[in-house]
């Protein structure tokens, strides 16, 4: 099947002509393509999504992640983890539970392993997670909660007393481990990526503020060549000077994320985080108490916003599909190329979306 685009964004680089798509691969990239019929780019990878559409995956059922992943589809993600804040442990034992009962394939995203955003949490920079429900490290907690479903990332502080003994353990079961919610200084921070930590979670928010003397784990994150800086870039989390400097500093390793709530793809009003009663107005989602409570932006508005600050389409779309995929160590997916998974989206020249395939299949 040809895809009818005249244009693709084909291993980081945009090239002319269209893709020929078989049996759930790009069979061939660079063929004749008519003008004016679209851009083919990499499904997206979102790794942070706490809920979309009025679902919330801690509390979710499989009816719920159909209903979710529908419309995740519809913004173009092809892939994504489930991310669960921190919480009781019982909610997210259960959580787990039903994220590992989930029915394979489906019409929609590919549904990967969850993202455990705590508990493991500095109790400085807890942002909206509940106070009551952090947890120093603790491997006998760990491995209940690893026992319960499958995890493929886990964000903790790794200033916290056992959190580098943590690391070692996830490491070596294949879980990524990103550092989050953190008051660590710029060594506490050297430490972990010491220790292998190759990424780091909405940088600049809920972690010790950068300043020129104390740059802390965002200023250690930016200077380390190593380390994949993850952005939440819906307009709230960031200024655009702030996502600009760091696009600069870190150029070939940002990747963007949503952090994205029930909230978004549906209203503003009232939902909840957990057990954590959130408000949304105008698209900010907000603790009563004012405090951020997740995104409500989508993974194609983040790339348009880096566009717009001057990155180049290529470059842009990498940061939404290579660089994640990068992270959750999926190389198959995240980019276009003869013999590569054909997760695509297809955009129009004013980057809306045009048509979302999945390993080959129309979804969209």
């Amino acid at each position: 099947m040809r895809l009818g685009v005249e244009a693709a964004v084909v291993d980081g680089a945009l090239v002319p002509g269209d893709l020929e798509v078989a049996d759930g691969i790009v069979a061939e990239v660079e063929l004749p393509g008519r003008p004016g019929g679209g851009i083919a780019v990499p499904g997206f990878v979102d790794l942070q999504v706490n809920g979309f559409c009025g679902v919330d995956f801690l509390a979710a059922d499989s009816d719920g992640y159909r209903r979710a992943s529908v419309a995740l589809l519809a913004t173009g993600v092809t892939a994504f983890q489930p991310t669960l804040s921190t919480a009781l442990e019982e909610d997210v034992l259960a959580a787990l539970s039903e994220l590992a009962a989930l029915p394979p394939g489906g019409l929609g995203p590919r549904i990967l392993s969850a993202h455990l955003e705590g508990p493991f949490l500095s109790a400085r920079r807890l942002g909206a997670h509940p106070a009551s429900a952090r947890r120093d490290p603790d491997p006998a907690l760990l491995e209940r909660l690893l026992a319960a479903g499958p995890v493929a990332q886990v964000t903790l502080a790794p200033e916290l007393p056992g959190a580098l003994e943590l690391i070692d353990s996830l490491h070596a079961r294949g879980i990524v481990v990103s550092l989050g919610h953190s008051d660590a200084t710029a060594a506490e921070a050297r430490a972990g990526f010491e220790r292998g930590v190759t990424t780091v979670t909405h940088l600049f928010n809920a972690m010790r503020p950068f300043t020129h003397r104390d740059p802390g784990i965002a200023g250690a994150a930016l200077a380390d060549g190593r380390v994949v800086v993850q952005l939440i870039l819906d307009g709230v989390h960031l200024a655009a000077e702030t996502a600009l400097l760091v696009w600069r500093a870190a150029a070939g390793r940002v990747a963007l994320v949503t952090d994205a709530v029930a909230a978004t793809g549906a209203a503003d009003g009232t939902w909840h985080l957990g057990r954590t009663e959130v408000h949304v107005l105008d698209g900010v989602s907000r603790r009563p108490d004012g405090v951020l409570a997740g995104g409500c932006g989508t993974m194609l508005e983040g790339v348009r916003r880096l566009c717009a600050l001057g990155a180049p389409l290529p470059e842009a779309i990498g940061a939404a599909t290579t660089l994640p995929a990068r992270i959750a160590r999926l190389p198959r997916l995240g980019a276009l190329r003869a013999g590569g998974v054909a997760d695509i989206a297809v955009l129009d020249d004013r980057l809306e979306l045009e048509r979302v395939l999945v390993a080959g299949f129309d979804r969209l």
